[in-house]
């Protein structure tokens, strides 16, 4: 009796816990208002990164090259790639005058090690300020340059963007893809927006090449395979030099796993990556997490024995009320209006998830950019 009495209050501080995430902090995305700010006439260079992407550099890049933009250059890298795809951007770049290629070649100390690839192209750029997405996303609207760049300012030399991944009916590996996705977007524009920015996704971040080469590129971490985008940002992002922009016009959507087998693979890769974060992002994030295995164990312990059964069904349905009221309003701003009435049960399948693959990388190293 004694022990379930512990269970029961330690449910209740969980519970706060999960409001305090879901109805504060969180909520901050959902407060943030998208002012639309002053289009800026600066000259923007995209960098695209692809190794073995021949067949989605065909289909993404003419969406890329018909911008509605009036000055920028794409920067197109090819990391030893074993397909046609040196071909494809030689083929593109015969078409558009505002292409150029940089052709990596494998060294032995930095082999496999897409930072590499990514430092050659950002020196090759001309332009100071630089625009990343990966060869297969692309941009979900002809904007997409003019509203990233539009949030560089004097102060703010960081754009955080939102990477989508593409619906597939009927599928629930991309359902869930498609949730995590959404759940780490709303945490990591959260804490951007309460200047406490941790992360980005390189499938849509945007920085000066200045501040890449005042922090010494990438290498910090040139020894992490992995952490490109995310490592970078966590080393050198602050509440002062960083901006958010979340209109749907900004908005990237790449092709996502196929399979629960690939997925795992690319997660434990990221997962390996947040180890490097700075301690009180780390600590920010299993916070988080903790407190969702918890609020899960916990209640099905107590409602399994009955315990206080009446408080304890009122604190899961005000758990339930304030998470899935801010996913809504939140799904709302991110464009994924179908995953909040899924929540419940994506939720429990990625915790577990998620536990999985931090058991496995204890036990061997996830495969890196091959």
């Amino acid at each position: 009796m004694i022990f379930l009495e512990i269970v029961f209050y330690v449910f209740i501080v969980v519970v706060g816990v999960q409001v305090f995430f879901y109805g504060i902090i969180f909520n901050s995305l959902i407060r943030h208002k998208t002012i639309k700010p002053k289009l800026k006439n600066i000259s923007v260079s995209v960098i695209v990164c692809a190794k073995n992407e021949a067949i989605n550099l065909k289909e993404f890049l003419p969406l890329m090259m018909s911008q509605e933009y009036s000055d920028f250059e794409v920067i197109l890298i090819n990391d030893n790639s074993k397909d046609d795809t040196l071909k494809v951007m030689e083929d593109f770049k015969e078409m558009h005058n505002n292409i150029k290629i940089v052709n990596v070649k494998p060294i032995e100390k930095f082999w496999g090690n897409k930072k590499y690839a990514l430092t050659l192209g950002i020196k090759a750029a001309k332009n100071n300020f630089l625009l990343f997405t990966d060869a297969d996303c692309k941009p979900l609207s002809k904007y997409w340059i003019k509203e990233m760049s539009s949030h560089f300012s004097n102060e703010k030399s960081i754009v955080i963007g939102y990477g989508a991944y593409q619906k597939i009916k009927g599928s629930f590996i991309n359902k869930l893809i498609r949730y995590e996705t959404f759940i780490t977007a709303i945490q990591y524009l959260s804490y951007a927006k309460l200047g406490q920015p941790y992360m980005a996704v390189g499938r849509n971040l945007a920085y000066r090449k200045e501040l890449f080469f005042e922090a010494n590129g990438f290498m910090q971490h040139m020894h992490i395979k992995s952490g490109d985008d995310d490592l970078f940002i966590n080393q050198i992002a602050k509440a002062s030099n960083t901006s958010i922009c979340i209109s749907k016009n900004s908005f990237t959507e790449s092709v996502p796993k196929k399979s629960l087998k690939e997925w795992t693979l690319q997660k434990r890769r990221h997962i390996s990556t947040a180890n490097h974060y700075k301690i009180k992002h780390r600590i920010f994030l299993a916070s988080f997490y903790c407190s969702q295995l918890l609020f899960w164990t916990l209640a099905i312990i107590l409602m399994v024995v009955m315990f206080n059964w009446k408080v304890v069904l009122g604190l899961i349905i005000l758990r339930f009320i304030v998470q899935l009221a801010n996913l809504f309003l939140a799904s709302k701003k991110l464009n994924e209006k179908d995953l909040p009435f899924l929540s419940p049960f994506l939720e429990l399948f990625l915790i577990v998830f998620q536990f999985f693959i931090f058991i496995k990388n204890l036990i061997s190293k996830p495969e890196y950019w091959k």
